[in-house]
């Protein structure tokens, strides 16, 4: 399931580059796998906790594969989500001093989920932590974006609806990054037994008055 919502990921990035249609249209098709693993996957933790007794170490380990499969089937509505917008503007001229920004967050973001699923799959919480510990890299291209965008549809009008759909590109990108995050902790808590209770290391500007993420928060 991990290597389908990486790969859904970075198949998302390259629809919005290359404005490859039937990329993006084989992609949307392609989620429904991740809708059926996800429920899958929560059927057999449901039942390991149901029907076993499972010991505290076999508790955490069907709890974190639980909230593991939530995190990545979000990761693949949010590719989902990014791909109907490259069909959408597969269709209009591009906002070109932008395209490479998007193009550097969106390998950035895949590249960081990468890397916390191949932590994950070695239960190395060191190499987890590390990208946990990087999440405000992925913030601070949003924010860049973001600004950018803003200026430009500003002075420039007829780049407002493709830079309308950028931003929700970037922010669907940045809320995988989350995942990739919430993906750590969850591996924390699996071989700790004990949230992390640390903040995460960045305060999004755009974002500073909401509410930090908890444990393996999903919300897309």
């Amino acid at each position: 399931m991990g290597g389908l919502a990486e790969a859904q990921v970075v198949d998302a990035v390259d629809a919005v580059i290359r404005r490859d249609v039937p990329l993006a249209q084989a992609l949307i098709v392609r989620d429904l796998r991740l809708d059926d693993m996800q429920a899958d996957i929560e059927r057999r933790a449901l039942a390991l906790i149901a029907d076993q007794g499972p010991s505290d170490e076999d508790l955490r380990s069907a709890v974190s594969t639980f909230k593991l499969a939530m995190n990545l089937e979000r990761c693949g509505d949010l590719a989902r989500n990014i791909a109907k917008r490259s069909l959408v503007l597969s269709g209009s001229d591009p906002v070109l001093p932008l395209m490479s920004a998007i193009e550097r967050m969106g390998r950035l973001v895949a590249a960081r989920l990468h890397e916390v699923l191949d932590a994950y799959a070695a239960q190395e919480i060191d190499a987890a932590m590390a990208v946990w510990r990087r999440d405000e890299e992925v913030d601070e291209h949003y924010e860049s974006i973001f600004r950018e965008l803003l200026t430009l549809m500003a002075n420039e009008p007829d780049t407002v609806a493709p830079g309308a759909h950028l931003l929700f590109i970037a922010k669907n990108l940045e809320r995988i990054g989350d995942h990739a995050t919430n993906i750590a902790e969850i591996l924390h808590f699996q071989i700790t037994g004990e949230e992390l209770n640390e903040p995460r290391p960045k305060v999004s500007l755009l974002e500073a008055d909401s509410p930090r993420p908890g444990f393996g928060d999903a919300t897309p």
